[in-house]
């Protein structure tokens, strides 16, 4: 069973972490949920890191602020910026020393982003891998939701009305009335072809957890990042990114950036899937996530102080 544990950041949020595996262990994979989510969204991966590697590998999950059992925050630190620092206090908590694989889901991976870009020297000394799960680098530039252009223009200047009205909502959660009758839109909008009805019970259980202010606050931050230039930085690492190609919100575009500016990233797209690969397609991200790390563990370690400097 995993350690459950917490970490307080400067402004007294907060943050919900789990822990897999020994403290002295060769790698430690921090494993990034997506927005409106919680650190379950990666169990059948967790499963496969500690099948696969045992006590080589020690696995980090956290609830982003105002997510899953994280405490709410203040309206201004709803950004990437503040998500990226604190990925950086987690590493430093839960992983002070060793190598580290970031793997983002999401906002997950905006945030292994943006903690590139904003801690330049601490990531280099540290990140030794990265995989990239139904993300993006380039905001809402490619997000149609499958539909028309006209469409979706329409849908977003919706969806972002209502963000700001829900991030003035403060600590409340979703009613679960109102969940429940939306669980048709929530499974159109993130799942592909199939989807397992545990794991829509597990997604719209997640949402439930998210307050209002992180569902309404963080979709402007999201909309605008773009973070090419920093991933451009970042060849030198062993790299994975994958998408479904019935992503409504990342869609394969979004990923193709991605392997890009980054040459060596193995670069996946599971047919028929959506947003949810982690669950739609558990064994192509196991893959990609236990390739990374075999990679990793199969270099010598490099001492942090000949990597600084060397990304961002």
């Amino acid at each position: 069973m995993p350690e459950q544990t917490e970490v307080r950041l400067p402004d007294d949020v907060r943050l919900h972490v789990e822990v897999t595996g020994p403290a002295d262990a060769e790698v430690t994979a921090v494993l990034l949920h997506g927005w409106t989510l919680d650190g379950r969204s990666w169990h059948r991966q967790i499963t496969e890191i500690r099948e696969r590697f045992g006590g080589r590998v020690r696995v980090v999950t956290y609830d982003a602020r105002g997510h899953g059992r994280s405490s709410c925050m203040a309206l201004r630190t709803a950004t990437l910026a503040q998500l990226g620092d604190d990925l950086a206090a987690v590493v430093d908590e839960f992983a002070p020393t060793g190598r580290v694989v970031l793997v983002g889901h999401s906002m997950g991976g905006m945030t292994v982003m943006e903690y590139a870009h904003r801690h330049p020297d601490h990531f280099a000394a540290r990140t030794a891998g990265l995989v990239f799960v139904s993300t993006t680098a380039e905001g809402h530039t490619h997000t149609v939701y499958g539909l028309s252009p006209r469409i979706a223009r329409l849908i977003r200047l919706a969806e972002t009305t209502g963000a700001g009205v829900l991030a003035r909502c403060g600590s409340w959660r979703p009613p679960h009335a109102l969940l429940r009758a939306l669980r048709p839109s929530i499974r159109w909008m993130l799942f592909g072809d199939r989807c397992d009805p545990a794991d829509i019970r597990l997604v719209t259980s997640a949402v439930a957890r998210a307050s209002l202010r992180s569902i309404g606050g963080f979709r402007a931050s999201i909309g605008a990042q773009h973070r090419l230039d920093t991933l451009a930085a970042l060849g030198h690492l062993p790299a994975a990114a994958l998408v479904g190609d019935r992503d409504r919100l990342t869609p394969p575009p979004c990923a193709e950036s991605i392997a890009g500016v980054l040459p060596a990233t193995e670069l996946t797209v599971c047919p028929g899937a959506g947003h949810m690969l982690m669950m739609e397609r558990p064994a192509e991200v196991n893959a990609a996530l236990t390739g990374v790390l075999g990679q990793v563990l199969g270099q010598p370690a490099v001492e942090p102080a000949n990597r600084v400097g060397t990304a961002g």
